[in-house]
């Protein structure tokens, strides 16, 4: 029996091993493009963002229109995730799910600013605050992470801490953008939340966003949430544009944050598929080691997409951050250009235990996931990286073979990728409404 158990483990192990080293070739590919060749300068620097699809080879007004159709397929459309409620409010829902949520209030909000929809922002914030944002105790301005958008009933009293992270740069950018003087004080709408933050100690059982001791974001703003994290709620850049504009006496601490937050991604990503687990305890180990814990997700879709806007804005971790694109985007290209999964083991090897989504349980070459992997192409060094951009450019928001259909996910990182590689997703500075 012992042997027959030696020989199952070593099997397995072989299996695994034998995968990442099939799968995660270091050969390039030949391009008439060549390699592609990053920035070594980013945008706080020098106020300039890459347009990879020109550098590709896409024709400029292919490239507008190709963004201004993802944006009206999302908000406009008739599988639209944004709605309108009476004249001055929307919100953004997760079809799927039933519901709104911050994740996507959040992101609806970032693509309005960036795209200089004010419109949209106001209609979308003022939704926010009257049906997800806590008025009182101690909660208070924080928000519900889910809500019901026909009854406006949270579904849940908790917060996300990526939505607030999100919502602060959110109103920020706001800001900069359109001052505070036409009907939304957006900046005084960041220090309410961000002064909430700092007052949070614990009492009710509610913390601070981020981790004190740490430094580093929480999984939720609660005790239960405070001592662990999620990789794909780091986002280096936003704490320097926290450090830049929110101008509330903690622009060190926001500052060694982002520093801290580069620091754990090396640690939370794979050395060999760049790949991260879902939830992870500080020092970047998978958090707990049951049925999911190593398991990569859709959660983890979106860390090369905030490692790539990191990169584009400050180039502070260029090295690492162009090695990781290279590991990441050559374990997927193993699998099949067209055709890699959208869920694994952080090791590359299968999962035991695929995660569903809208009433379906299988895995698929999914849309957000080929978006996001094309935007680490900011950051590729190979004639590869071409490809995953080419991918992006290729892909389109419709349904699977199977029926299913995503337009909230996939559709808002589609449309996020899209921005990141038009040079269409900035810093929002005070100059920019000048």
């Amino acid at each position: 029996m012992k042997k027959k158990i030696f020989l199952i483990a070593l099997i397995t192990l072989c299996s695994s091993l034998a995968a990442i080293s099939d799968e995660g070739s270091t050969t390039d590919v030949n391009d008439s493009r060549g390699k592609m060749k990053p920035w070594d300068k980013g945008a706080w620097e020098t106020g300039k963002y890459r347009n990879v699809f020109l550098e590709a080879g896409y024709k400029q007004e292919e490239i507008d229109a190709k963004l201004a159709k993802a944006y009206s397929d999302l908000f406009e459309g008739p599988n639209r995730v944004y709605f309108e409620v009476g004249d001055n409010m929307a919100y953004v829902t997760d079809i799927k799910n039933r519901d709104a949520r911050t994740e996507g209030l959040s992101y609806g909000l970032m693509v309005a600013v960036q795209l200089n929809k004010k419109d949209v922002f106001d209609k979308l914030w003022r939704w926010t605050v009257k049906y997800m944002q806590h008025q009182e105790g101690p909660r208070e301005a924080y928000f519900a992470w889910s809500v019901n958008p026909q009854t406006g009933r949270m579904n849940s009293q908790g917060s996300a801490s990526d939505g607030e992270f999100y919502f602060v740069t959110d109103l920020l950018f706001a800001s900069n953008r359109w001052g505070n003087d036409t009907g939304i004080n957006y900046y005084a709408e960041a220090r309410r939340i961000l002064d909430a933050m700092w007052k949070k100690d614990g009492t009710g059982g509610i913390t601070h966003v981020i981790n004190l001791e740490n430094k580093m974001i929480t999984f939720v703003p609660d005790n239960s949430g405070y001592g662990w994290t999620d990789p794909s709620y780091h986002i280096p850049a936003f704490y320097e544009v926290w450090a830049k504009y929110a101008k509330d006496g903690h622009e060190d601490f926001y500052l060694e944050c982002a520093k801290v937050s580069r620091e754990f991604l090396h640690k939370a990503c794979h050395p060999v598929t760049g790949l991260t687990p879902d939830n992870t305890e500080f020092s970047g180990e998978p958090r707990g080691r049951g049925r999911f814990g190593s398991a990569f997700g859709f959660d983890s879709w979106r860390v090369p997409m905030n490692i790539a806007l990191d990169y584009s804005w400050s180039c502070k971790d260029m090295e690492w951050q162009q090695d990781y694109s290279k590991r990441l985007q050559n374990f997927l290209f193993a699998r099949g250009i067209d055709k890699f999964e959208d869920q694994f083991n952080a090791d590359g090897t299968a999962r035991q235990n695929i995660m569903g989504a809208g009433g379906y349980r299988t895995l698929r070459h999914s849309l957000g996931w080929v978006a996001t992997t094309g935007a680490a192409s900011l950051m590729s060094t190979q004639a590869k990286g071409w490809k995953f951009v080419d991918g992006v450019w290729n892909a389109k928001l419709e349904p699977y073979e199977d029926g299913y259909f995503d337009p909230y996910y996939d559709g808002l990182l589609y449309l996020f990728s899209l921005m990141h590689l038009s040079g269409n997703y900035r810093i929002i500075t005070p100059e920019i409404s000048q």
